[in-house]
């Protein structure tokens, strides 16, 4: 598949979603949607690179809706921005909730719509704001204009080269696809930032 062909706005419900085979990012093998779609719905969750400590964060977030669709027979996949062996390497040590995918490069992410954007300074504000008020919580503090990096390594996570040159990229976009077994999309959601799932009632009603 030409994924160039499918680049354009996010899609949305009622697009079709473009099929795919890649690397699994936990272990040896691929995976593919379409394995998937044949058994039934499923939740694609597309993330960016894993650079990104509020998506790392949000990853650990997303279990309670994780748990509770699963239980309804949806599964969960995620696509994460990564070399396979750099992903096998990250989740290895802290698994998610559910099976993800590497993806060597933005092309499935551009496929499916998914903008990016230049980092502003309005932008680095308020992510600085958000990891100040996240290391609050934990009841952490850091010097002015160093939150962002204190609550990067808080869970000791290790910039490999292949991150950094990743997050020096402009800001890659996140999004949401539940797709039925033939393939159409039945809800999206796409945003900026990293986000939490709204609650399993709130999707079920689209599978």
């Amino acid at each position: 598949m030409n994924l160039a062909e499918h680049a354009g706005t996010a899609l949305k419900r009622g697009d079709v979603a473009p099929d795919f085979e890649l690397p699994c990012a936990e272990a040896e093998g691929t995976v593919s949607l379409a394995e998937y779609r044949r058994r039934g719905t499923v939740l694609l969750l597309m993330l960016r690179g894993l650079y990104c400590p509020f998506c790392r964060r949000g990853i650990g977030l997303l279990r309670p809706t994780c748990d509770a669709l699963k239980k309804t027979g949806v599964p969960l996949l995620g696509v994460v921005i990564a070399s396979p062996a750099r992903a096998r390497q990250y989740f290895r040590h802290f698994p998610a909730c559910f099976p993800a995918v590497a993806a060597p490069d933005r092309a499935l992410h551009r496929a499916y719509g998914l903008p990016e954007m230049e980092r502003t300074r309005q932008m680095k504000e308020d992510t600085e704001r958000r990891a100040r008020e996240i290391l609050r919580e934990r009841g952490l503090d850091a010097p002015p204009g160093q939150a962002g990096w204190v609550f990067h390594e808080q869970d000791g996570f290790q910039m490999t080269d292949e991150d950094d040159a990743e997050w020096k990229r402009p800001l890659q976009s996140v999004g949401y696809f539940l797709i039925g077994p033939d393939g159409v999309i039945r809800w999206a959601r796409v945003e900026p930032r990293m986000f939490l799932l709204p609650k399993a009632e709130e999707i079920l009603p689209f599978v």
